[in-house]
């Protein structure tokens, strides 16, 4: 099983950046594609960014897009999403989510493993 850490959270101002870092606890890591979530207070959680097992592609929800960037270091185990500009609209906590579908044999079912870190805070003030 897979464990996720998020870090990097805090207050900041309208405009700022941060860095959120997802560090994960096993060297499968390199084999799951990685997300950001986020889920502001009385909302439901949205998908904000992700990055393919290989790295080679990234996605980003329209509300972030050229302000955000999600970004993987294999050697640390962590994937990290940089965010610029700031607004009050992106206070959420932020969720890291693991994800890998696998087929045992070609007859085989799928196993699919999909993990949530514990969230980590982002506060944007105006």
């Amino acid at each position: 099983q897979v464990q996720l850490v998020e870090s990097g959270g805090g207050l900041v101002q309208a405009g700022g950046s941060l860095r959120l870092s997802c560090a994960a606890s096993d060297q499968s890591f390199s084999s799951y594609a990685m997300g950001w979530f986020r889920q502001a207070s009385g909302k439901e959680r949205e998908f904000v960014a992700g990055i393919s097992w290989s790295g080679d592609y990234t996605y980003y929800a329209d509300s972030v897009k050229g302000r955000f960037t999600a970004s993987r270091d294999y050697a640390k185990n962590t994937v990290y999403l940089q965010m610029y500009s700031l607004n009050p609209e992106d206070t959420a906590v932020y969720y890291c989510r693991a994800d890998r579908t696998v087929y045992p044999c070609i007859e085989c079912q799928p196993i699919r493993n999909d993990y949530w870190g514990q969230g980590t805070q982002v506060t944007v003030s105006s």
